[in-house]
């Protein structure tokens, strides 16, 4: 009798190995092709996963992806502006990167996901002896559960390429815009120098005419004031500038390269801007967030729906192999109403985007139209300063001739100065504004570069 039940023992067992051999070997069988299931199921080592975004990519990257490496930056080549740029791309810690790869790496491991599962399991019997065993269960039809979750890890993907981006657009401008501000502060700073060299020889006319009994006092120290006020604008500026370009060399900028800097010109802000316009990348992140709910939405309406699973265990005193239905979610009386949730759910996310389309419009349009306004009102201050820079010169003629008083000229100086100080402000701002509108289409970096 031992000996009988010891061979029926291992005929159990033997049919149990069989089992789940024939469950290991079942998603072979399902998958198209017989030539693959033999390299699927011996899983060799995955390549290593990119930190960014890289051409490599390109052959099996989703549309969006693909849109996002192809964006080209729009700063000219070889430009201050250009150099500003990959010189804090390089010193970037790249955290979007790290999150990019981790959301890989869980897309890689969703591919898998049709695979079947093993899992030890122990319990203790009634005679006090611990029962081991280990389950293998393959999912046979699941009504597109496993395909939404393929699908939400790719638009995770897509998420983290966007912010990734985003990120890096956003890095550029804080350095373009810290650049522009130390230009325009040495720029500025440079004007108050000059203006407090001639006001101090307004104020050598003014203290010796003074001195003469020619002048009254109180004009010497209306002048004075004057000159303190503009030498405090210099050296107010020039610390400005300092901070700007101190945070710029924080942000991994050579102090050789901001040695070189020099006044703004009109070609190193002609931006290259393709035609037509890319994509803002508010509302690509917009429309990858919609695509990841879809995919969630999909994969929880089916989690309500019955599904096809093969089970095989193997261990003493296991179980038959047995192949049954179940729900991931039980089924309740709010069952109805979980399933309109879901609906509302991709429905605000379907909004979102429009929303995101009408909010990015709307950006675009302010940053235009405000980038006209502020190139036109540059020009018109330069006409403006040109144009006091005449009368300046005539007043000065005329009180060489004895025709005007110091006060007349130091008065139309002042508006010159001012002039001047307006022309570069509205210039910089003008070109600041057209570098926001770069970044708010993304083309503030190469793509692949990311």
């Amino acid at each position: 009798m031992r000996q009988g039940d010891t061979q029926r023992t291992r005929r159990r067992e033997l049919r149990a190995v069989l089992a789940c051999l024939a469950v290991l070997a079942l998603p072979g069988c399902l998958a198209q092709g017989g030539g693959g299931a033999v390299s699927r199921m011996l899983m060799p080592e995955a390549p290593p996963v990119p930190q960014g975004l890289t051409s490599g990519d390109m052959a099996e990257a989703s549309p969006l992806l693909v849109d996002l490496m192809t964006r080209r930056s729009a700063l000219p080549d070889g430009a201050p502006l250009d150099r500003i740029a990959d010189a804090v791309l390089i010193a970037d810690t790249r955290a979007a990167a790290a999150e990019l790869r981790s959301a890989r790496l869980r897309e890689r491991a969703q591919s898998r996901n049709w695979l079947p599962s093993i899992s030890p399991q122990a319990s203790l019997s009634s005679l006090g002896s611990v029962v081991a065993m280990l389950v293998v269960e393959q999912v046979l039809f699941d009504n597109g559960r496993k395909l939404a979750e393929r699908d939400f890890a790719k638009a995770d993907v897509e998420v983290a390429a966007v912010a990734l981006v985003q990120d890096a657009n956003a890095r550029v401008l804080g350095a373009l815009r810290l650049y522009l501000a130390a230009l325009e502060a040495h720029e500025k700073a440079a004007l108050a120098q000059a203006a407090g060299r001639d006001m101090a020889h307004f104020e050598w006319i003014m203290t010796e005419r003074v001195t003469g009994g020619i002048s009254d006092p109180s004009d010497l120290q209306v002048l004075r004031q004057k000159l303190a006020e503009i030498r405090a604008s210099e050296q107010t500026e020039s610390e400005a500038a300092g901070a700007a370009l101190a945070e710029l060399v924080a942000m991994g900028v050579s102090p050789a390269l901001l040695a070189q800097m020099a006044g703004l010109t009109g070609a190193e802000v002609a931006l290259q801007v393709p035609t037509p316009l890319p994509v803002p990348l508010s509302v690509r992140l917009a429309e990858a967030e919609q695509s990841r709910a879809e995919a969630r939405a999909r994969a929880e309406r089916a989690g309500f729906l019955p599904a096809l699973t093969a089970t095989g265990a193997l261990g003493r005193n296991a179980p038959d192999p047995s192949v049954g239905l179940r729900t991931d979610r039980p089924l309740g009386f709010g069952l109805g109403d979980d399933l309109r949730a879901i609906e509302a759910a991709t429905e605000g996310e379907r909004r979102r985007v429009a929303q995101s389309r009408e909010e990015s419009r709307r950006r675009l349009a302010r940053l235009e139209q405000e980038q006209t306004a502020l190139a036109r009102q540059a020009a018109e201050a330069t006409v403006l300063a040109s144009r006091a820079k005449a009368n300046l010169d005539l007043f000065q003629a005329q009180y060489d001739a004895g025709q005007r008083q110091v006060m007349d000229v130091v008065g139309l100086y002042e508006q010159f100065a001012r002039q001047q100080h307006d022309a570069a402000a509205l210039r910089y701002r003008a070109a600041l504004t057209g570098l926001e509108i770069a970044a708010e289409l993304g083309v503030l970096a190469d793509g692949d570069r990311l």
